[in-house]
């Protein structure tokens, strides 16, 4: 994330009602506008660049399950 002092303007457009509630909740907060942007764009970013499981994976495992599951509990005894 770039550094507090360093800010470039860009402009975007919102839903009226989200933007509206944003708004509420800056004013109730005591907050600026931008400090909740900033917050729930860094929020979003970090979260999605969490490691995932490929669905393949998934996929993978569950038929594994299905086809040797019986095999892997009497492993695990």
């Amino acid at each position: 994330m770039n550094q507090p002092h360093s800010r470039e303007k860009f402009a975007t457009q919102m839903d009226r009602a989200l933007l509206s509630d944003l708004r509420a909740l800056a004013k109730v907060e005591g907050r600026q506008l931008q400090s909740l942007l900033e917050e729930a764009v860094g929020n979003l970013i970090a979260e999605r660049q969490k490691p995932r499981p490929d669905i393949s994976v998934k996929d993978a495992l569950k038929a594994s399950m299905r086809q040797y599951g019986p095999l892997y509990k009497k492993l695990a005894e």
